[in-house]
């Protein structure tokens, strides 16, 4: 088997009838795009267009009187960010025939990436697709979509082609993380657990690199900013229109940190028509994003501290000082330091192609933070030993990242593993008696939120199919207990809490929430708590309690 050069049309993967092969128009190694072709048997998938010159895809073909004309049978378009869509746009005018597929909340969002159209309003040419649902475009070809944590709409593709000898399987994570950021929910691994796949082709943008617990990086980052300001400094943080802005916004509206301090937080350009467009797609937010926006806007405020405002232009040169601004990554940032209002520090997120000028870096200090919005070495390679596919293909990131994962030996004993560049076609024949590795031991990731007094450990729901967590949820009530620098939990039994002889576990007298009327199962009810809808501890307390005088710890 050897990845070999395509032909010079860009476009023809050969005559068989079956097989797999992909051709890379785009695998984002540098600043160019991701757009991968993936034939399976007579079938042409169009993985994501994130091209800034689509000529490739257009070159030796004519105007599509006839669907043999088009470059690719459908697209599927795995999220909104510019380096998988922005070549959507051109690829529609050049095709209009040519059908362009994504999830719902992607399809609303893609807009945001041709807001330099002179006025020129895009009509919608996305249709949106049902998440979990398989969906067949093609006899024999299905497609389901897998949310895949990163961005709001983001997308893992499952390719399912069907022959009367075999079935061939291909997953395209697009961009994934398994964490859950503030906005979004990571990637569940046991949606995607026992698939049967022959083809993995998944981002490696952080190559091996491991990285801290996302709540460990955001805490660092909130502690670098909070610093800045107690030094009298204001703060850019410059970022791409969708993602890590809003992510920002919300790490400094809820940290302890910021949280009631008089303090401005300013949006700015195309940042501001990211949350903007947030705010519509609301009701696919996460249920604790839902909760929180019920209680307090979710960005624009005023009223509550810190304050967030939208920029107008004519207040650039006038911000106060001690403020922290967010705003195109892409922005003159001179336009924000100006004479006489104090020091400036200036954030940049890290692994990312955000540039600034020598000269703007002699006038403001410019620093580096990690608040990652993809998965680790670590989280990549647990994707591919749980979803145990034939061949890897390694896209998005750069030659020496994606060199460092595919040298992995853990991967090479197992797995065919391709980096390939644009252009080269790679062949992907699937053998009946590949050997499959065995499954690996399960560690469950999960996140740790604090909320005022109640510290809340979330699990996935996979921990619960281990017989062994029965017993260990038998009563509800755990015990807690430092070993070195690592928490380690304990289930409490019944037997334990029969011969309690201390009064921890004796409610009666305090306000808390193993008193609460609305407390039940161990879960919020109360519509007005901050709490509603999440898990509790018994001990736990919001201003909302009302007394229960017939509860009692073991309701």
């Amino acid at each position: 088997m050897s990845d070999r050069l395509s032909v010079s049309s860009g476009v023809d993967m050969g005559d068989a009838a079956t097989g797999l092969e992909c051709l890379p128009f785009g695998v984002h190694h540098d600043d160019e795009g991701v757009c991968l072709l993936v034939r399976m048997g007579p079938h042409r998938i169009l993985l994501d267009c994130g091209l800034a010159d689509t000529s490739p895809l257009v070159r030796g073909l004519k105007k599509p009187a006839r669907p043999e004309t088009l470059p690719a049978d459908l697209v599927l378009v795995s999220h909104a960010h510019p380096d998988h869509a922005k070549g959507l746009l051109a690829l529609h005018k050049a095709f209009p025939l040519l059908p362009i597929y994504a999830s719902e909340v992607t399809s609303k969002l893609l807009p945001l990436n041709w807001l330099d159209q002179h006025g020129e309003q895009v009509a919608p040419f996305c249709q949106a697709l049902p998440l979990r649902s398989p969906i067949e475009f093609k006899d024999g070809l299905v497609a389901e979509l897998f949310p895949a944590g990163h961005l709001p709409g983001a997308v893992a593709i499952f390719l399912t082609y069907t022959t009367p000898e075999r079935s061939y399987r291909l997953l395209y994570t697009g961009d994934f993380f398994l964490s859950n950021s503030r906005l979004v929910e990571g990637l569940r691994l046991e949606e995607l657990r026992g698939t049967e796949l022959d083809v993995l082709i998944i981002e490696g943008s952080y190559g091996t690199s491991r990285h801290p617990h996302r709540r460990t990086q955001e805490n660092q980052l909130a502690e670098r900013i909070n610093r800045a300001i107690a030094e009298g400094s204001s703060v850019i943080l410059p970022t791409p229109t969708l993602g890590l802005g809003q992510e920002l916004l919300m790490l400094l509206r809820s940290h302890h940190h910021f949280t009631g301090r008089d303090l401005d937080i300013w949006v700015d350009g195309t940042v501001a028509i990211g949350c903007d467009a947030y705010l519509e797609l609301l009701p696919n937010l996460p249920s604790s994003v839902q909760n929180f926006a019920r209680h307090q806007p979710l960005f624009w405020d005023e009223r509550i501290r810190p304050r967030v405002r939208r920029i107008e232009p004519d207040q650039r040169p006038e911000i106060g000082s001690s403020c922290i601004i967010l705003t195109d990554f892409t922005a003159d940032l001179r336009q924000y330091c100006q004479p006489n209002t104090g020091s400036w520090l200036t954030l940049l997120p890290e692994k990312t192609n955000i540039k600034i000028n020598d000269e703007y870096s002699l006038l403001c200090p410019v620093e580096t933070y990690l608040l990652a919005q993809h998965s680790d070495g670590p989280g990549t390679t647990q994707l591919i030993h749980n979803l145990r596919p034939q061949h890897v293909i390694f896209v998005h990131g750069s030659p020496a990242y994606l060199a460092d994962l595919t040298s992995l030996e853990e991967l090479q004993n197992r797995y065919h593993l391709h980096s390939p560049a644009a252009g080269t076609l790679v062949e992907l024949p699937i053998g009946e008696t590949f050997i499959q590795p065995a499954a690996p031991e399960t560690n469950y990731e999960g996140e740790l939120t604090e909320l005022g007094t109640v510290v809340t450990i979330t699990l996935p729901d996979a921990i619960s199919a281990d017989p062994r967590w029965r017993q260990f949820a038998d009563t509800g009530l755990i015990e807690a207990r430092w070993q070195g620098e690592e928490l380690v939990l304990r289930a409490l039994s019944q037997r334990e809490l029969i011969n309690q002889n201390s009064d921890r576990f004796i409610w009666s007298d305090v306000d808390c929430c193993g008193t609460c009327r609305y407390q039940r199962g161990q879960r919020c009810w109360n519509p007005a708590s901050p709490l509603y809808n999440f898990k509790v501890t018994l001990e736990g307390y919001c201003p909302a309690f009302e007394r229960n005088s017939e509860k009692s710890a073991d309701s």
